[in-house]
């Protein structure tokens, strides 16, 4: 048998035409075979008797397996635990706690600084300053007399003797001041205070310490 030609170029072509229109040569069944593959629903076996007849609309073939029945319905269970009773109306207690009136805290004590200034700034003490070193006394201020007095017993006695005489003045004054508050005793504290600088010498801490005389 011999072997059909190739198609040539136009026929190709016509084919081509035909298969986008959709258009099938005379010959060919209509409509087409699906190209979906077929699934059979049934086998029948070869030597096993056909159905008497075809199964109408609607009406299962008799060799379908009925399906099963549905499962009962089974009332949901109970929750577990019970649930709570619904809570009562909410009482609301407010408690106020007064608390105790503080006393205000009494104003703290001035420092040393402010109470030595208050005590500089008083009318007694200025006065007792400018009494004590203006040069009234011969040309002299008490101040410069006292000063005299404490180094020529340091230059004549002795330095120990001096420095205690200085001392005991300051001590004094300063005694007699805080009794009694007037302003003579003050006089006598600012003169013995600022002329005890008169019996000081820069050699006496070494002198103190090694014994040595300048």
């Amino acid at each position: 048998m011999d072997a059909q030609p190739r198609p040539g170029g136009d026929e190709l072509r016509a084919r081509a035409y035909l298969r986008a229109l959709r258009a099938r040569p005379f010959g060919h069944q209509e409509p087409d075979m699906p190209d979906s593959p077929i699934t059979p629903t049934r086998i029948i076996p070869a030597g096993a008797p056909l159905p008497a007849r075809a199964p109408e609309p609607g009406e299962a073939p008799p060799w379908r397996t009925p399906p099963p029945p549905p499962p009962p319905v089974i009332p949901p269970a109970a929750p577990w635990p019970p649930p709570a009773p619904p809570p009562g109306p909410i009482e609301v207690r407010v408690t106020v706690d007064l608390a105790p009136i503080r006393e205000p805290e009494p104003a703290p004590e001035p420092g040393l600084l402010a109470r030595l200034w208050d005590w500089l700034v008083t009318w007694r003490m200025i006065s007792a300053i400018l009494a004590a070193l203006l040069p009234w006394a011969a040309g002299q201020s008490p101040v410069g007399i006292w000063s005299h007095t404490v180094h020529q017993a340091r230059i004549e006695a002795s330095i120990g003797g001096a420095y205690v005489i200085a001392t005991v003045a300051l001590a004094a004054a300063w005694g007699l001041d805080r009794y009694s508050g007037r302003w003579l005793p003050r006089f006598l504290l600012v003169t013995a205070s600022l002329g005890a600088f008169g019996v000081l010498h820069w050699w006496d801490p070494i002198l103190l310490f090694t014994g040595v005389n300048l």
